[in-house]
């Protein structure tokens, strides 16, 4: 109560402050565009002769307030016939706008100057928004636009590689990114082990990702937010879009159920080219396939129903040995109101499940983990005046981990059947948020979150003496799993262990001038689940394990300030971080992670931090786009001995993650040379990645064992690639309901061979060792045609 009461306190302030302002009324309302009825993003709404005015978000909506009076609302947006609104305000309106699209502006994609200034006014910073159209005509591997792959183009993200999943925010792993799409999350990203991400481009809206400053209303992940929005269905008219390309096909169809009260959305995508290789009496198999769809109904203009879902499988099948099958399932329910004009709320369900299946018949067994979520929780949002506004809620989660179930799938497999014990959690939030101008310079945005983790009873606990799992023999100088005494069963609503964290949150903006602005923020953040996997990427073998008696939960603070500058045609963005993170898990020399029920037994606590500087500078009009992205940084971690006289892991000293990369280099450049043709091309640089080598071996009892170095002290080649696409749209589209383009693309232009990995061996001819390198990708050209109508 005592960390509530200032916070009550707070918001009952600004609510008498704003009671003494009546005399305002508020201007809201939501603007689409004419053909498509989506939402449009950045269009300007102002007042004539005054200073007031709003931009639109994702959803396409705005607000502000102005004095009783007569306006003419001017509101534009390039790309779309601006349009003018004559108003009497004698009371608070809402607004539902459509815009014409100027064809005469269509073939530009460009951010608009209205929300380039945005940055400028807004206190938040370190985010990343992105629209479907944003980076439609990227190349990218295998012809297909991939959201998350974009990602990778921008200041402070990576990844470790081609083929891999996941993708890393300024330092952080894989694991510390929290994917919601429509609030739910999402536990894997990629199909076909980080070739393509699990989202259909077309049925997204939008996607923001929080790389710092991230508000209060999110949490659970210490390195980033990533909001994923699907599309609503068109309340007027049946549409239908796709796409035919060599390895993948996708449509997406949405359209009326009743018109301008209820609409649909739904999206299938599968790759095929497992066909081929039947054709060719081939058994192999490798595909994916996923499902997007939203039901939204709106019952007044009060409140809004959406229902949204996701479905999605990979499957791997090998001459009838190997069969792999994993993926999420996803369903969201988001009940929208609108209670007054200042005063809106977002009850939002959902259920999340990610389902790992492995059938191996060479051995003879069968093998299943996976991770199921229950979510539930309100957002508010209030408007208390024209300076001031706040952002309230409470969540609260149950998760249930399947951590293994390994059973005989023939009589002669040779081992018994293992199921490991479920593992079940609780957590809960309540949060508090206030943006607030000062002045006409300074923007605030501040705020806490107040977190409580309960880990719950479970069939069975393993106890051990002094209580600790993990051993230390002086004499050898390694760590050994300790013993178990004895089992003990707890009941499964018994809370057995509880952590509480109050998370403060601070952004500031200050208005330099017209064209430029500073900014700085802190955030702290805990995570109370942890991947287990001692790979750098993430895979689908990875199990999730909550907090609890020997797992503590991360804890991370992170400091960053920057500077944002706008020109007529173009724009920069620079900031500096800081970040620290405690309690990240490490693994001992030898651990075994598969199958093991006593995952206490092989960890250590450890210690993180990454720093560095980014930059991003974009050109935003004329025929020539693009933007040049650098990160700077540096990414380590440490894990000491828990006493004086252990070694901890690399001897405790500091050591580079699978991650650190130093140099992270992004060139993106659009063409647009007429109606017809838009060329593209991307180039990517990035510091190889951090790995352990061999430094020599040596012979026991007749085996050549190696010797390795201090962890990941050796480095990877560089990583670099350039790709070139080019749009082709026939004249005729213009005239027609059925549009359509070719799309032609090349990855790796110049045939690249970056080094997925490098092994060591013995040559069979000579005796002498050598390094072999592993690459995924040469020379990969691709060709799609796309559809719309």
């Amino acid at each position: 109560m005592k960390v509530l009461l200032p916070l009550l306190l707070l918001f009952f302030h600004f609510n008498s402050f704003a009671q003494n302002n009546q005399k305002n009324y508020q201007i809201s309302g939501k603007i689409i565009a004419t053909s498509t009825q989506e939402p449009i993003l950045g269009v300007n709404i102002r007042p004539e002769n005054t200073s007031k005015g709003d931009v639109t978000d994702f959803d396409g909506k705005f607000s502000f307030s102005l004095p009783e009076g007569n306006y003419k609302l001017e509101i534009s947006c390039l790309g779309f016939e601006t349009k003018y609104l004559d108003i009497n305000l004698n009371q608070s309106i809402n607004l539902n706008i459509e815009l014409k699209e100027n064809t005469q502006e269509l073939g530009e994609i460009v951010i608009t100057q209205d929300v380039r200034q945005s940055k400028l006014e807004q206190a938040q910073m370190s985010v990343n928004s992105l629209q479907a159209k944003d980076l439609e005509s990227i190349p990218v591997v295998l012809g297909e636009k991939d959201f998350l792959k974009s990602l990778i183009l921008l200041p402070g993200v990576s990844n470790t590689g081609e083929g891999a999943g996941g993708f890393n925010v300024r330092g952080g792993a894989a694991d510390q990114n929290l994917v919601l799409l429509d609030g739910a999350t999402l536990y894997n990203d990629s199909h076909l082990f980080g070739f393509f991400s699990v989202l259909q481009p077309d049925a997204i809206q939008s996607l923001t990702l929080y790389k710092g400053g991230i508000p209060s209303k999110f949490g659970n992940r210490v390195s980033s937010i990533l909001n994923i929005e699907q599309k609503e269905g068109n309340f007027k008219t049946l549409q239908t879009e796709g796409s035919l390309g060599l390895v993948s096909s996708k449509i997406l169809i949405n359209g009326p159920i009743k018109k301008d009260k209820t609409s649909f959305l739904i999206g299938g995508r599968s790759s095929y080219a497992h066909l081929f290789l039947k054709l060719a009496d081939n058994p192999n198999s490798a595909y994916f396939y996923d499902i997007n769809a939203q039901l939204t109904h709106i019952f007044n203009t009060r409140h809004q129903l959406s229902i949204s879902s996701y479905f999605g499988r990979d499957v791997f099948n090998i001459n009838n040995s190997f069969k792999n099958i994993f993926g999420n399932s996803v369903i969201s329910l988001n009940l929208l109101s609108t209670w007054s004009d200042a005063f809106k709320g977002n009850l939002r369900t959902y259920f999340s499940d990610y389902v790992y299946d492995l059938n191996l018949d060479v051995i003879g067994f069968n093998y299943k983990n996976g991770i199921t979520e229950f979510g539930l929780g309100y957002d508010l949002t209030h408007r208390l005046n024209e300076n001031i506004s706040l952002e309230y809620g409470l969540q609260s989660n149950y998760y249930r981990f399947n951590p293994g179930f390994l059973e005989a799938s023939r009589p002669d497999a040779g081992f018994n059947t293992t199921d490991l014990v479920n593992k079940y959690a609780w957590q809960n939030a309540i949060y508090l948020s206030s943006k607030q101008k000062i002045g006409k310079k300074l923007t605030l945005e501040y705020g806490a979150r107040l977190n409580t983790f309960h880990r719950l009873g479970q069939d069975q606990v393993a106890l051990y003496a002094n209580s600790n799992p993990l051993l230390f023999n002086e004499d050898f100088g390694i760590y050994e799993e300790a013993p178990i005494e004895a089992y003990q069963k707890q009941k499964r609503n018994e809370i057995v262990k509880s952590f509480f964290h109050l998370e403060p949150r601070f952004s500031a903006n200050y208005r330099l001038s017209e064209s430029e602005s500073i900014k700085a923020s802190y955030q702290r953040i805990n995570q109370h689940l942890h991947l287990i996997s001692n790979n750098d990427a993430p895979t689908p073998l990875d199990i999730w394990a909550p907090s609890g008696r020997y797992l503590k939960p991360q804890k991370s603070d992170q400091w960053a300030v920057g500077y944002v500058k706008l020109w007529d045609n173009y724009s920069l963005e620079t900031e500096l971080f800081y970040k620290q993170v405690k309690n990240r898990v490490d693994y001992i020399d030898g651990a075994n992670l598969i199958i093991n029920d006593q995952i206490e037994r092989v960890i250590l606590p450890g210690e993180a931090r990454s720093y560095g500087w980014e930059l991003l500078f974009k050109k935003t009009k004329g025929k020539w786009q693009g933007w040049v992205a650098y990160t700077l940084s540096k990414s380590e971690q440490r894990t000491p001995g828990r006493t004086p006289t252990e070694t901890g892991v690399n001897n405790g000293k500091w050591y580079n993650t699978g991650w650190d990369k130093t140099h992270d280099l992004s060139l993106v450049a659009n063409y647009n040379h007429n109606e017809r043709w838009k060329f593209n091309a991307s180039f990517v640089y990035q510091t190889g990645r951090p790995t352990t080598y061999p430094t020599g071996k040596y012979e026991y009892l007749g085996l050549l064992v190696p010797n390795y170095d201090t962890r990941n002290a050796n480095r990877l080649p560089d990583f670099h690639h350039l790709d070139f696409s080019a749009t082709l749209t026939p004249k005729k589209n213009r005239d027609r309901a059925f549009k359509s383009s070719w799309v032609f693309s090349i990855y790796n232009i110049y045939g690249r061979k970056n080094a997925a990995n490098i092994s060591f061996r013995e040559n069979e001819d000579s005796g002498r060792n050598e390094a072999v390198q592993l690459s995924i990708f040469g020379i990969v050209p691709a060709i799609a045609y796309q559809f719309k109508f």
